[in-house]
């Protein structure tokens, strides 16, 4: 069966479509993708996972044509937040 395979950088953005067995889970796509070779940061053991938008486990089975998606941290650069919140507060008068 057919699955996709998602991850997104600043600078970079990889999708894939694979071939699977039937009975994989999450993790084992992941791990057959070669995403983890192209991306060694990756962690599965600290990043989440999700189905469609949907947070899921790494054991979690897949069905023809889920995408799965690797999620990373979000980071905010604390000088700009303040900036930011001035800016929205000034366009409420």
């Amino acid at each position: 069966m057919q699955v996709g395979i998602a991850y997104s950088e600043p600078a970079q953005q990889l999708w894939l479509r694979i071939e699977v067995q039937e009975d994989s889970t999450v993790r084992t796509a992941i791990e057959q993708s070669g995403i983890l070779r192209k991306f060694p940061e990756i962690d599965l053991e600290t990043h989440r996972v999700g189905i469609f938008g949907k947070v899921t486990q790494l054991d979690g089975l897949l069905k023809p044509g889920d995408r799965v998606e690797i999620y990373r941290g979000i980071t905010a650069d604390p000088a700009t937040v303040p900036r930011r919140q001035m800016a929205e507060d000034d366009d409420d008068d």
